[in-house]
């Protein structure tokens, strides 16, 4: 079983990027407008999730923006009152020190308090947008997840989602607070400024500027960065495709077998040299600059210390100024950095915001209709053609078929003919592109999506394997009724499954894969197919659909499952896919399908003397067979 998702192979990456990655360039320019709505939606989510948190924390970093400056007029007044002991050994010192141990206590229980609401914050926040992922991916369109943009969105907003919101809720308030601190700082260094020289005050301005520098080339690199993650993000897919296949549970046997690791352990190295190499040349750009305008900030501020030293007449005064002007250079510095980290993740915000607004088609109207349940369905379709989203062709062409209430029809021709997808149009998983479907002769778009989902028991080629209980993994086949063990035990026995369920010594109580349990049971395909089966018996639907349902199991075992499938479908609608064309000669009909399109039906005997492509179909394996 390959790697979860969309197929990731070389043709999977010649697919071009989705628009909203091509126009990177213009959509970077879009920076504090941008960056600010993505903070609001952020800060929006953490309201929606705990309100009580947001309010806390946003005092918790009032108090952290004075905390520095009240740090440094402490220190100060402790310090000049050590110097009077000096000189005065009556002089009083204790309220000083009791004052400066105060603050450190308090200090001490609102960092910790602090922390502690980061991290409740930073989890609440995080599983709610994770609940809020779910939620949504339970409502797209089926179809949207064969987009490849699609996907992406959605793969990158679920590995994002897991951090990224909480570091930039986190920097954002640490940039408030730091912001506060550097206003505080310049309300105390202006009480200086008019009692040093005049080229003091050029100092000081100078070094401002080159620490406005700094921000710009630090934002520029940090634009850059960006940039260059989004343009080689088909590199960074490859690089985690490759780690795939080899940790990969279901690929290892092959990997392993056709000496296939060192390949792909030399294509990940290729793929990462050329990604790092861009990546390093930015890096050493980025630290080449740093370096040089922190040299130049560096003069300017040892001139501003020594102007200060030889023109205050206290010690605290020195100890206050040097303090403030060390804290603004530091704040400045934070500031750049945290508006760059808040900026650049921001950007990885766009995937979750796309993923959200993602449009659904397969809509019902306001007032739906409810099918009517418990007998045979006709379904009809009427000039229907189907086209994947993103391709030049349809996969289903002017199809006009009608299935008629009670009927079994089974659905042949090779791969590629469009058999699956016409089940998942018939379904509504999917919406014809052109054309109408019409269930006992009304619109199919014009039911309840929920109770039309219901008429349905279906197995497809790519069945669920839920890591659950033998018991839950037929049970799921309808989570609507009341869970009857008598009931799960007689759709195991229909399908074949009871015989290796019983003889485990927790029976269906017994969990499935090991995943999460260590006693787990491994099943092989044919004993998950007979599980899939399970499920539609214990369904107990309308209409019967079944895609490939006996693909992995042996021909007595295929035999048997037919046997009871005739049982199970007596008064109901039934279609079936099959390669195993054997299994198409009890149907009522055959519907033969050649690149979408129907090119010949009837019953069995009927076709097999018309000698078309049915009898072509089925002497060339019957044939096979003989051989």
């Amino acid at each position: 079983m390959p790697p979860m998702g969309p197929p990731r192979g070389n043709d999977r990456f010649k697919v071009p990027p989705p628009r909203h990655l091509r126009e990177v360039p213009g959509y970077l320019k879009k920076t504090v407008g941008g960056t600010v709505s993505r903070l609001l939606y952020i800060f929006r989510l953490l309201w929606e999730c705990q309100p009580w948190l947001l309010l806390l924390r946003a005092l918790m970093t009032v108090y952290e923006g004075f905390a520095p400056l009240l740090r440094t007029l402490i220190t100060a007044h402790l310090l000049q009152r050590v110097v009077e002991r000096i000189t005065d050994p009556a002089a009083d010192i204790l309220p000083a020190l009791l004052l400066q141990f105060g603050y450190l206590i308090l200090h001490t229980v609102v960092t910790n308090l602090s922390g502690i609401v980061t991290r409740v914050s930073g989890e609440a926040v995080q599983n709610h947008i994770q609940v809020k992922i779910l939620h949504k991916a339970k409502e797209v369109d089926v179809a949207s997840f064969d987009k490849p943009d699609f996907y992406e969105r959605l793969e990158n907003a679920n590995r994002e989602a897991g951090h990224r919101p909480v570091s930039i809720m986190n920097e954002t308030f640490g940039l408030v607070s730091r912001v506060i601190s550097m206003v505080s700082f310049l309300v105390v260094l202006a009480a200086i400024l008019p009692r040093l020289p005049a080229s003091g005050s050029w100092f000081f301005a100078a070094f401002l500027l080159f620490n406005l520098i700094s921000a710009g080339v630090a934002f520029h690199f940090t634009q850059k960065h960006a940039n260059y993650m989004w343009r080689r993000s088909k590199d960074r897919r490859q690089m985690h495709y490759y780690r795939e296949l080899m940790v990969n549970k279901d690929m290892v046997k092959e990997v392993r077998l056709f000496d296939l690791s060192d390949l792909f352990i030399g294509r990940y190295n290729q793929v990462f040299a050329g990604y790092f190499k861009g990546l390093k040349r930015l890096n050493w750009a980025r630290g080449l600059w740093s370096t040089l305008l922190t040299a130049v900030t560096t003069v300017f501020n040892g001139a501003l210390f020594y102007l200060i030293a030889v023109n205050v007449g206290q010690i605290a005064d020195y100890s206050l100024y040097t303090g403030a002007l060390n804290s603004l250079a530091d704040g400045l510095t934070a500031l750049v950095f945290s508006f760059a980290s808040i900026y650049e993740g921001s950007l990885f915000i766009d995937n979750l915001l796309l993923f959200m607004k993602e449009k659904r088609t397969v809509t019902v109207p306001e007032k739906p209709a409810s099918p009517v349940t418990g007998c045979g369905h006709t379904i009809e379709l009427k000039g229907v053609s189907f086209r994947y989203p993103g391709a030049h062709k349809d996969v289903i062409r002017q199809m006009d078929l009608t299935i008629h209430a009670g009927e079994t029809v089974a659905l042949v021709g090779l791969n590629g003919a469009g058999k699956t997808t016409l089940i998942k149009l018939i379904t509504r998983l999917y919406d014809p592109t052109e054309g109408v479907i019409l269930l006992d002769g009304r619109d199919i778009k014009e039911y309840d999506l929920t109770a039309l989902y219901r008429l349905y028991g279906i197995i497809f080629q790519d069945f669920g394997r839920y890591a659950q209980s033998a018991g839950d993994n037929i049970a799921f086949g309808n989570i609507h009724r009341p869970r009857e063990e008598a009931a799960i035990r007689q759709a195991a026995a229909h399908a074949g499954a009871d015989t290796f369920i019983e003889g485990w010594e927790t029976g269906y109580d017994t969990p499935l894969t090991r995943l999460f349990e260590q006693d787990g049971k491994e099943l092989s395909v044919g004993q998950w197919q007979k599980l899939s089966v399970a499920r539609a018996f214990y369904g107990d639907a309308d209409i019967l659909i079944l895609d490939e349902p006996t693909a992995s199991l042996d021909a007595i075992a295929e035999q048997e499952i037919y046997r009871q499938f005739d049982r199970l479908r007596q008064g109901k609608t039934s279609i079936f896919v099959s390669h195993r064309l054997s299994s198409a000669t009890t149907a009522d009909r055959v519907v033969v399908l050649q690149e979408g399109q129907v090119v010949e039906q009837g019953t069995h005997r009927e076709l097999m003397a018309r000698q078309g492509p049915y009898h072509h179909l089925f002497s060339t394996q019957a044939e096979r067979y003989r051989d």
